[in-house]
């Protein structure tokens, strides 16, 4: 049974609030004034806050702020409830990192729902961290944000052709990409012209934000591997969001944490792996990128020149590892087309 804590000084109003709830089977803790409402938080560490505005004590703002500085009670899902409908309190709201708005009156299923909704967010977004694919969960739990899904719904979509140029080094960042259908690839051109792959996107994932948030010049370039379409968020759009959204704001952190930690594993492995070893780590993660439902053979499309762009070494090379995967059973090919069929095999490969 999930435990709010419901924080309202009008008496007749917190009782009626407090039925409906136990109706719906929430267990419900109640607070008349902010200030006993932070120490009933504290202690009893709810699932979710029900918050009026306007009270005595201390006001739904100041308690807010004061439960987003402590580390146990920063997380909770948090509700304002209030008469006021203005903007500018709703901003104040959703600035200090409230998760929802509700203006009086309001009918039960608004309430019922807005406290459903954010239940679920935040129990994918624990389950992501009892995942071992858990960067992945990120873009998941980040996607399904609310403002930020508004905007990937709301945004310009557009299609690239097979291996069609999405950015290059040196442009200006004005959009923060959704992958909808296909594939991306980031890559770097090293002084001798030789590419070296430093990212890939499947469906339901974001990219460039990296550089969108550094305020610099692309880095890199990004181009659709077998054809893509992409929602397209504006720039000015993902930062009002990410001011305004301490949610989304979290788990963009995050995906940047993730991104550096696999920056560095990666080179880890091109200096210690063998070039097998890094051959199978490469088919190993396409295979993660490309998989779809329960399926256990995977088909990819890459070039030879890809791929070794993504493993750091000759065209040659792999070629001759390819042919040595495909007679241990590990894989089967046809012209650019792989079919990735021992997973595990390529996973826990370690020569």
């Amino acid at each position: 049974m999930h435990k709010i804590v419901l924080i309202e000084d009008n008496l007749e109003m917190r009782e009626n609030i407090e039925e409906m709830l136990e109706l719906a089977d929430y267990q419900v803790l109640s607070a008349k004034n902010g200030k006993e409402g932070v120490e009933l938080v504290k202690r009893e560490l709810p699932d979710i806050i029900v918050c009026d505005i306007m009270m005595p004590e201390l006001d739904g703002y100041g308690v807010l702020y004061y439960l987003s500085k402590i580390p146990d009670t920063r997380a909770i899902p948090f509700i304002f409830l209030s008469a006021k409908s203005e903007r500018q309190d709703f901003r104040k709201g959703m600035n200090l990192g409230a998760d929802d708005y509700i203006t009086k009156p309001f009918e039960e299923m608004e309430l019922l729902e807005a406290i459903e909704s954010r239940l679920k967010k935040r129990e994918r977004f624990q389950a992501v961290n009892e995942t071992d694919d858990k960067w992945k969960g990120f873009q998941d739990v980040v996607c399904d944000l609310t403002g930020l899904d508004d905007l990937r719904d709301a945004a310009q979509i557009k299609s690239f052709g097979k291996r069609e140029g999405i950015y290059f080094a040196g442009d200006t960042p004005k959009w923060l990409y959704y992958v909808k259908e296909g594939h991306v690839r980031n890559y770097k051109v090293t002084k001798d012209d030789k590419e070296l792959v430093t990212g890939l996107y499947g469906e339901g994932e974001f990219f460039g934000y990296i550089d969108l948030l550094s305020q610099g010049a692309y880095k890199e370039y990004a181009v659709a591997i077998e054809g893509a379409k992409l929602a397209l968020i504006a720039k000015s759009d993902f930062e009002q969001l990410m001011l305004s959204n301490k949610d989304v704001s979290i788990n963009f952190i995050k995906l940047l944490a993730g991104d550096i930690v696999e920056k560095e594993n990666e080179l880890v492995s091109l200096a210690y792996n063998t070039v097998r070893k890094r051959v199978a780590n490469a088919l190993s993660k396409l295979y993660v990128k490309y998989k779809e439902g329960l399926a256990e053979r995977v088909e990819v499309t890459v070039t030879r020149d890809e791929l070794a762009s993504m493993v750091g070494t000759a065209t040659e090379s792999v070629i001759r590892i390819l042919s040595e995967f495909k007679k241990d059973g590990y894989i089967k090919t046809k012209g650019s087309l792989i079919t990735i069929l021992d997973y595990p095999a390529l996973k826990d490969y370690r020569f």
